[in-house]
């Protein structure tokens, strides 16, 4: 019986330890690398060994050209994140287009990405006004729902997901009085297609983050996550106004699975590094995970 009791303690013992080994081997935080273009253009594996050794544990890419990653074949992006302990869970393709998608989406798969990333209307329908600054679109939300529809079909066959990710544009009515977000919910099958939220842009277009997690339940897999300061500027997570303790209570009602930090710029002299390192503390303090 003595016997018995201490493999019984043992076997106990050692489930335990595997337990909690698979937890703390989980992937917890992300971070969009488009932040970090700059730096990723020049010298992208140091980047990498950077970011993974701040506390990052997966990466959305933004350097896909020409069938590189930052200039390295997908083999070769592959082995690097493994090497440095970066997960690669997604990837921005603004450049997708029918003809090319099935090739994007094989490299992709090679590396590793479980999500394909639309990040602005693609095939020429992006508008950008330097003088404004102003984002937009041409061809309509009918038409970009079809784009997406067809993609998604692509990725799907892939063994992949897609995602569209929206800036203000998308949540303010149109010419035609349609807000194009709305439409993109409504008319794209999500079997297919869902969505990857930024919750400045949502916030910089006036819109409830909240209400939309509500209304479309399961859509939002995905969370770009940057402050906006008292100017309306992009800001490091936690020196803004932002509520994101707000957004994480509805977590599972969004469908979120994923989030990355993301800065499209820094100010006042700060380097994107250092406001990435900034927001990891502010969303590790958060509990983001």
């Amino acid at each position: 019986m003595k016997i018995f009791f201490k493999v019984l303690v043992v076997s106990v013992v050692a489930l335990l330890s595997v337990s909690c080994n698979q937890e703390n081997s989980e992937k917890s935080e992300g971070i969009a690398l488009y932040t970090l273009r700059d730096a990723m253009a020049t010298n992208p594996k140091e980047v990498l060994r950077e970011v993974s050794e701040l506390g990052y544990d997966y990466i959305e890419d933004a350097g896909y050209a020409d069938g590189k990653f930052y200039g390295m074949s997908p083999q070769e992006f592959k082995a690097y994140l493994e090497e440095v302990g970066l997960e690669p869970v997604s990837s921005h393709q603004s450049g997708i287009t029918y003809e090319n998608a099935d090739q994007i989406i094989a490299d992709l798969k090679t590396v590793g990405f479980e999500y394909l990333v639309i990040p602005i209307p693609p095939m020429g329908h992006f508008t950008f006004d330097m003088e404004t600054r102003s984002m937009g679109m041409t061809g309509g939300a009918e038409n970009l729902a079809q784009i997406l529809n067809t993609i998604g079909e692509k990725c799907k066959a892939a063994g992949i997901k897609l995602l569209y990710h929206n800036h203000d544009f998308e949540l303010k009515p149109d010419a035609d009085g349609v807000v194009v977000l709305d439409y993109l919910l409504a008319h794209t099958d999500p079997a297919v297609v869902n969505f990857e939220i930024d919750l400045y842009w949502t916030a910089k277009a006036e819109a409830d983050a909240l209400k939309y997690f509500e209304k479309y339940s399961g859509r939002f897999v995905a969370w770009h996550l940057k402050d906006m300061d008292s100017a309306g500027q992009f800001a490091p997570i936690g020196e803004g106004q932002l509520d994101f303790a707000s957004y994480l209570t509805k977590k599972e009602q969004a469908g979120m699975k994923y989030f990355f930090v993301e800065q499209d710029m820094t100010f006042d002299g700060m380097t994107p590094m250092e406001a990435v390192t900034i927001s990891h503390k502010a969303i590790t303090e958060l509990g983001y995970e």
